[in-house]
């Protein structure tokens, strides 16, 4: 949908960015002004704001909205909200998402590969995930690729799909960010580039707590958790039950002899799913197994 619009002027240009850059309600704001727009730009942009919702955790909103004579990238978004509303929901839809990829008439619809590779990615069936996002077609999708083969350890792979991304638009926000995520897997003397790309971020655009996590990971790769912990504490200032922050704050925490238990209480409570929460509490059941054999 993207390359589509750039043959002229790219009236999504502001919203997509506010989006990438995790500024959800700016983006909802600025939809409002938005006008004269093609049937395409339309549908994207109402993707765009509902996904914004989403990412604001207001899955009812995005759910009630939609209706079922709404166009295939809307129906993929609710099927978004429906699968992170509640876990009751997920078999259900998954069963249905797979019903729609395998039809010829909507299957290849580019927003419903790319909630395909979402959802898929959730679930940590990885394959399945790049079976849909692979053959690429958007930036989104390409950062999608690069964001599961990051969490597959292959950064080779993830490297070549950020190749891709720069022969098309090295400037893309899309792009810098997956750049970023990069250098920070493979570690090193990359994680100071890393928090150059935020740092760049941070100087061109709102604050958004996507950028203040950005710059304290870089920092507690770094070894700076005094500035990780100020990072943090003002990402939490702008969201209190953003799991990310909540999470980063615990490693923090515990890295500055700080007591952690707070944000973990607050993480278990609004993110009980969360990965950090599951090897807490596996760590926690094996130390008990143990003290229990050793009693």
């Amino acid at each position: 949908m993207a390359a589509a619009a750039s043959a002229g002027p790219d009236h999504l240009f502001n919203l997509r960015n506010y989006f990438y850059l995790g500024a959800y309600q700016a983006a909802i704001n600025c939809s409002d002004s938005l006008h004269s727009l093609s049937p395409e730009e339309s549908v994207e942009k109402d993707c765009l704001v509902f996904r914004s919702y989403i990412a604001l955790g207001s899955y009812a909103l995005v759910i009630n909205e939609i209706d079922d004579a709404a166009a295939t990238p809307l129906q993929a978004v609710k099927m978004l909200a429906l699968y992170l509303s509640s876990p009751g929901n997920k078999e259900t839809v998954i069963s249905s998402l797979k019903e729609w990829l395998a039809d010829p008439a909507i299957g290849n619809n580019l927003i419903l590969k790319l909630i395909a590779g979402t959802i898929f990615m959730h679930e940590k069936d990885y394959i399945e995930a790049l079976k849909h996002t692979n053959a690429g077609g958007t930036m989104e999708l390409h950062a999608l690729n690069i964001q599961i083969f990051l969490q597959m350890n292959r950064s080779d792979y993830a490297e070549k799909q950020l190749r891709i991304m720069q022969q098309v638009d090295e400037d893309h926000t899309l792009t810098q960010l997956a750049n970023a995520w990069l250098d920070l897997a493979v570690g090193g003397s990359k994680v100071q580039e890393a928090y150059l790309i935020f740092q760049d971020f941070s100087e061109k655009y709102q604050m958004t707590g996507l950028i203040l996590n950005g710059k304290a990971v870089c920092c507690m790769h770094m070894g700076n958790f005094d500035e990780a912990e100020t990072l943090l504490l003002e990402a939490l200032n702008k969201d209190t039950k953003d799991p990310e922050t909540l999470a980063n704050l615990v490693v923090c925490s515990l890295h500055v002899g700080k007591s952690a238990s707070r944000y973990l209480s607050q993480l278990k409570l609004s993110h009980p799913d969360h990965q950090l929460v599951k090897r807490i509490s596996s760590a926690e059941e094996d130390f008990d197994r143990a003290a229990q054999s050793v009693a």
